[in-house]
């Protein structure tokens, strides 16, 4: 039962995650989310930059908080990682902090709420970007279950000579036209 639970989920997140990326990130880091915002039949793009002050990483329910303090009042809002609103997440500075929840920065401003900068260098994107068709994607290895090897090579040979003659036809064309 959970197996086919967690199937189910990994196949909805893989189809939530096909047309963009999820770069790797970590509560401490500054975060610009770009939001899609639709007022009636017009929508468009807004960004909500902040720190990351939490993640809860719950498979489909994944969620993480954003800080910001916009006109001196702080400002937190809780993002659904894969929610369809978010057109973008951009990382733009990666934090050093050794805890997993960063609460404590509620009561601070000014220099006491600042978190030192790491470079943890080039991290791969947690969910790179893919694109996904509906129909089941095959391996190489499954393929060639299929194909005879004999009838893979004959159709390679034909695609090759196809594309010497189509080479050899264009320059005598280009021969007859001079």
């Amino acid at each position: 039962m959970t197996n086919l639970l967690h199937k189910f989920e990994k196949d909805q997140i893989d189809k939530l995650t096909s047309k963009k990326r999820i770069p790797a990130f970590r509560p401490g880091d500054t975060l610009k989310v770009t939001l899609k915002i639709v007022e009636g039949d017009k929508s468009r793009l807004q960004a909500y930059e902040g720190m990351c002050i939490a993640r809860k990483n719950n498979s489909v329910n994944s969620k993480f908080t954003v800080r910001k303090t916009s006109h001196g009042e702080g400002v937190e809002r809780v993002f659904p990682l894969f929610s369809p609103i978010i057109d973008n997440i951009e990382v733009v500075r990666k934090g050093d902090v050794k805890r997993a929840k960063l609460y404590y920065l509620r009561e601070r401003t000014g220099k006491s709420a600042r978190i030192a900068d790491r470079d943890r260098g080039n991290e791969a994107d947690q969910y790179a970007l893919t694109e996904v068709e509906d129909a089941p994607i095959e391996t190489p290895a499954e393929v060639a279950k299929e194909v005879p090897v004999e009838v893979a090579t004959e159709e390679i040979l034909t695609e090759e000579n196809k594309s010497e003659s189509s080479a050899s036809e264009a320059e005598n064309a280009e021969n007859e036209s001079k």
